[in-house]
């Protein structure tokens, strides 16, 4: 398959052009010109992308989206060590801020941050992980039996009074 170089479109009209591009040619090859010539502006002035779009000061702003710690449980049919491990890196590999998984044969245990806007969201979006991923990263039919989202800040504070346990190795999938 070869490139044309006569300057002509196979199917295009003799008017068409380029028009993103100032000065572009026109199917039979001529050059055109610019219909405005593209302003100057200085190299520190900051366009808006939508222009139309202006931050109203009477708007209401959108909700921050918080961190939350999520420790999700799952359990089912023992399952191949080796199989259920590639799975759990394969998770690990694919969501992000992942912190640490636990598992045996018949359940593991899942450490990560979740981004979201309320409590409702992060759960919502836990509950749905090990589905979500079952596929693509693996994983065995599990069901999820248990799940505890925290607020970064409770997180923290039960860390901080010895009443959280932090994982045993931070990162990475390990047996229990």
């Amino acid at each position: 398959m070869g490139r044309r170089h006569d300057g002509s479109l196979a199917g295009a009209t003799a008017e068409r052009r380029l028009s993103s591009i100032a000065g572009g040619r026109t199917a039979d090859g001529t050059a055109t010109s610019p219909a405005t010539p593209a302003p100057t502006e200085p190299a520190d002035t900051v366009r808006e992308l939508r222009p139309g779009a202006r931050a109203d000061a009477t708007a209401p702003a959108a909700p921050e989206e918080r961190l939350w710690h999520v420790v999700l449980s799952v359990a089912g049919e023992n399952t191949p060590i080796a199989a259920l491990r590639a799975g759990l890196e394969q998770l690990a590999h694919d969501h992000s801020f992942f912190l640490t998984a636990r598992y045996a044969t018949g359940h593991a245990e899942i450490r990560y941050w979740e981004q979201a806007r309320d409590l409702h969201d992060a759960a919502a979006i836990a509950l749905r992980l090990w589905g979500e991923h079952k596929a693509t990263a693996g994983l065995p039919p599990w069901e999820i039996v248990g799940l505890e989202v925290v607020d970064r800040a409770t997180y923290h504070k039960r860390v901080a009074e010895g009443f959280g346990d932090p994982p045993p190795q931070l990162g990475g999938v390990h047996p229990y």
